[in-house]
């Protein structure tokens, strides 16, 4: 099978969309398929640091903007330049691993929808300019063969808000990419070092639908003294979209009890989950929540919010709290920290339901549709 996709996002690791599409070519190139990557300028540039698998095949699609116009080069990209490359090189099946399919394709074709936050939440719909964008792909996509939604969640949200019929739209968990977790050992000692009483942990952004501050405020509930560990690029700017959660810190009164590390590498990261008593996710959307299942593979138990996508990550292994209620996760931290044979039981419970989530089966149902749209 020869599979074209839009490489945009390739390099930019750091970024959700980068991972998926990094784990996803890696895992369709060990299957034997013929996979074309099609990159932009700006993707080109960041293939010099992260190359592509040897079996894989690199190409450029210019457009008339690059190095003058960013934005319309992007559209002109995706719209464009990327779906004609695509069908000109051969492919029989063009997929586009982010919310970007285009309006008229020229081959078979199947995008991944990871969330529909600018849809669903206004504080996230941009400019004119990007709710002109998201208009563009919004109607793209109900012309698109296929949909891959992460969860069933963002599945409900395609068919409620693109009205899209359900059975083009087809749910594919991700999963923890393999071999990422790298957990050093000097690392751990100095975990342990700094903490060795236990500490509830969040990984993340600082984002408004995060919700970081419910869970600073809800310190101000709890009995136990437990440490929470707070780590992930801190806002540069104290804004209410990405409010700066060391004056929440401070205003709750709880800034002795928080720990901000700010940017950690992916040892450190790992290391961490690994370590963690708990970890906390109060965020009211996610698409997937990789976050939560990094931490349920280390066997973390999770205290979440009961939202989006969450209830499908977490299952058995933790707690769901309800959505914006800071004295309920209060008393859900509180209680699990000071409950060590249920920590010890969830912890079980998490691997379990992290087991559930591998790349072997995300790429073998998308094959699967695949195989559907070219008549394989």
């Amino acid at each position: 099978m020869r599979v074209a996709l839009n490489a945009h996002f390739w390099g930019r690791t750091t970024t959700g969309s980068g991972q998926y599409l990094h784990a996803l070519v890696n895992a369709l190139c060990r299957l034997g398929l013929e996979v074309i990557l099609i990159a932009d300028e700006a993707a080109a540039r960041q293939a010099v640091t992260v190359l592509p698998p040897p079996h894989a095949t690199w190409y450029v699609a210019s457009t008339p903007f690059d190095g003058r116009l960013p934005h319309v080069a992007k559209v002109w990209f995706e719209q464009v330049a990327a779906p004609r490359l695509a069908m000109a090189l051969d492919a029989q099946l063009y997929h586009v691993p982010y919310f970007a399919p285009p309006w008229a394709p020229s081959l078979p074709t199947v995008a991944t929808v990871h969330d529909l936050i600018p849809l669903r939440l206004p504080a996230y719909r941009g400019s004119p300019l990007v709710r002109l964008y998201t208009a563009l792909v919004a109607r793209a996509a109900r012309r698109t063969d296929r949909l891959l939604a992460d969860s069933e969640a963002t599945r409900q949200d395609i068919l409620e808000l693109l009205t899209v019929p359900p059975e083009r739209v087809r749910t594919v968990y991700l999963a923890v990419a393999e071999g990422s977790r790298c957990i050093p050992p000097d690392v751990v000692a100095r975990v342990r070092r700094a903490w060795p009483h236990g500490f509830v942990l969040y990984v993340g952004g600082f984002d408004v639908r995060k919700r970081v501050p419910l869970l600073l405020k809800a310190l101000r509930h709890t009995t136990g003294e437990w440490p929470l560990v707070v780590a992930g690029p801190l806002p540069q700017r104290d804004t209410p979209f990405t409010p700066d959660p060391r004056r929440v810190a401070l205003e709750a009164g709880v800034d002795s009890r928080v720990f901000f590390l700010g940017r950690v590498s992916e040892g450190q990261k790992w290391a961490l989950l690994h370590e963690a008593s708990l970890f906390a996710f109060p965020s009211i959307y996610e698409g997937f929540g990789l976050p939560v299942l990094e931490a349920l593979s280390c066997g973390t138990p999770v205290v979440a919010a009961a939202a989006s996508s969450l209830p499908e990550l977490v299952g058995q292994a933790g707690r769901l709290v309800p959505p914006d209620d800071e004295h309920a996760l209060a008393s859900a931290l509180d209680a699990l920290m000071a409950d060590g044979a249920e920590r010890r039981r969830l912890a079980a419970l998490a691997v379990e339901q992290a087991s559930r989530f591998s790349w072997e089966r995300t790429t073998a149902q998308t094959v699967a549709v695949y195989d559907e749209l070219i008549g394989a």
